[in-house]
């Protein structure tokens, strides 16, 4: 009787799998008069480049009146896809923009975005626009979700550096 019992158990404290996305963005260090963070956007696009989800949106959002909210525009594949309809700042996925360095976020699938998605394939784009300074869009397409691990990567030229993008089973 109390064998039957224990694998029940065994099994309630296992943990649960979840399939996940892990984002790598990497912000250069640039030798400019005048350097202002840039502002960036994550999100994913399906192949015919409709907007499936945002992940992240960085900007400065302690500037007064929502003025750094002005400044979303200048990102503008982002904008056009989905920018112009959020109320801004978005719980969960607005936040500060990043010094220079490598960041990293994690999603799963047991929480939005990735909890909806449906299977496909889809791509991972990254878009920073940077006061006095110039504007960069990255494209790393991937499959949803990963039978096997996968890992994609692009390199920016000016304001991005190395993004990569890791699917998990």
């Amino acid at each position: 009787m109390r064998k039957t019992l224990l694998l029940p158990l065994a099994l309630l404290s296992a943990p649960l799998m979840a399939a996940d996305l892990q984002v790598s963005v990497e912000i250069p260090r640039l030798q400019v008069a005048e350097y202002h963070r840039p502002y960036v956007a994550l999100w994913l696009e399906r192949p015919d480049q409709s907007h499936a989800a945002n992940l992240a949106v960085w900007y400065d959002l302690k500037l007064k009146d929502q003025e750094g909210e002005k400044w979303l525009k200048d990102m503008r594949q982002w904008w056009r896809r989905s920018g112009r309809s959020l109320e801004m700042p978005v719980d969960g996925v607005s936040s500060a923009t990043r010094a220079v360095g490598s960041h990293t976020l994690k999603f799963d699938d047991t929480q939005a975005p990735l909890k909806d998605l449906p299977a496909g394939e889809y791509r991972l784009v990254v878009e920073a626009a940077r006061e006095v300074g110039g504007r960069e869009l990255l494209r790393v397409p991937f499959s949803w979700p990963a039978t096997t691990q996968q890992t994609h990567k692009a390199q920016g030229e000016s304001e991005l550096g190395a993004i990569s993008v890791t699917v998990n089973p």
